[in-house]
């Protein structure tokens, strides 16, 4: 469930937590991890399927979150476990593509828990920004293409039982939607990856901090996934 605004523990003291990360046996966590040989195949085969029944099971790790009334639209933040990434990766693979091939890319790799987090250029806080075109009191106001870098200034903190999970990647795109007329800027994609066993509880909370606007928080139930 998502929620718009509250008190977030961990958000101050963000990096003196990182050190309270301890990795813990395998049978504590909430999903599968680390994955067997039995996991990856099962995981393969669904992901092959490319059908609604994959779609369905996908769509229980990203959550649709409702539009702000001022700044950027967090319109979605998706948490794959590793079990969901072969199925992701499976499904995107068309041509020889094998179960053989999925347990070697797997085997001997530290799992990873990745993240998405779809943004939406709104209304308030769109391609263009308007800024005065003088330095004089009432001068006209012009118009700015906003930076395919935006995304940039989008403040994002992941906690597992009160304790800040640091990503070991983070990156992002922008996004554009193109026409004849050219190409306008639509939002951007935020990516993170994190170690798996990083993710001790059976929660975990996305704090997302856009520039403008409401903060968002989003809880993931890491019980109801694999």
């Amino acid at each position: 469930m998502a929620k718009s605004s509250r008190p977030f523990k961990s958000s101050r003291p963000f990096f003196a937590m990182l050190l309270a990360l301890a990795v813990v046996p395998p049978e504590s966590f909430a999903f599968n991890s680390p994955l067997s040989d039995e996991a990856i195949r099962e995981a393969y085969f669904l992901g092959q399927r490319r059908d609604e029944s994959t779609a369905r099971f996908l769509d229980k790790y990203r959550q649709h979150l409702a539009a702000p009334e001022t700044g950027p639209y967090i319109a979605s933040v998706e948490l794959l476990t590793p079990f969901a990434r072969v199925v992701l990766v499976s499904s995107q693979q068309t041509v020889g593509y094998s179960a053989q091939q999925a347990e070697a890319e797997h085997r001997g790799k530290e799992e990873i828990v990745a993240m998405n987090i779809e943004v939406l250029l709104t209304d308030s806080y769109g391609p263009l920004i308007a800024r005065p075109t003088g330095q004089r009191s009432g001068s006209p106001i012009g118009y700015a293409f906003r930076s395919p870098d935006f995304w940039r200034d989008i403040e994002v903190h992941v906690a597992a039982d009160d304790k800040i999970v640091k990503p070991t990647k983070f990156g992002g795109e922008p996004n554009y939607r193109c026409s004849e007329d050219g190409c306008q800027l639509t939002g951007a994609t935020l990516r993170f990856e994190f170690p798996a066993s990083a993710f001790e509880s059976n929660t975990a909370t996305v704090q997302v901090t856009p520039p403008e606007g409401p903060e968002v928080f989003v809880d993931f139930d890491l019980t109801a996934v694999r």
